[in-house]
């Protein structure tokens, strides 16, 4: 009789065991499939060569344009040098610039219309988004594991991977 206690004291034990193993399981999750950290999580130090257009910042370029312009002798002999005509040319010429660049940039965001990504783990998110910049565009929202981040710039201008605050 205490031999027959003690089986059932050691089989209720095993299946007790065996319930606590899966309650944790289920609790904690496995670890293979956890949740990534909503924290901001760094994609490339600039944001150089995202969306197709080459990371073009056409504001920069317009006002390159215009010093390059302002400080070189007009190509046309009836513009003086440093005169409002001058301005008048640079100005133009900038501006006609600085709409094609716009243009790029909005087409090659048409064309790489990738709004959502999803990822089952964090390393597999990152190492792609790294080497497929040019398919990116800021804003992209990307899943990992649920988890729900975007595409953005920094402060000092590195790409990176924010949460995304619902």
């Amino acid at each position: 009789m205490a031999s027959n206690i003690r089986d059932r004291k050691s089989a209720l034990s095993s299946a007790l065991g065996a319930w606590g193993l899966l309650a944790a399981a289920v609790a904690g999750g496995c670890s293979h499939a956890q949740k990534p950290e909503r924290r901001v999580y760094l994609i490339a130090e600039d944001a150089g060569g995202v969306g197709g257009a080459g990371g073009r910042d056409c504001d920069a370029e317009h006002v390159a344009c215009f010093d390059r312009c302002w400080n070189t002798a007009p190509p046309l002999t009836s513009i003086k040098w440093g005169s409002g005509k001058h301005h008048e040319y640079c100005t133009e010429e900038c501006r006609a610039r600085y709409m094609d660049c716009i243009e790029d940039v909005a087409r090659a965001s048409r064309k790489s219309d990738v709004s959502e990504l999803r990822f089952s783990n964090l390393d597999g998110a990152l190492n792609w988004l790294r080497t497929h910049r040019t398919e990116l565009v800021i804003g992209t929202v990307v899943i990992i594991g649920g988890v729900a981040f975007v595409v953005a710039t920094g402060g000092t201008g590195a790409l990176i991977l924010a949460p995304l605050a619902l």
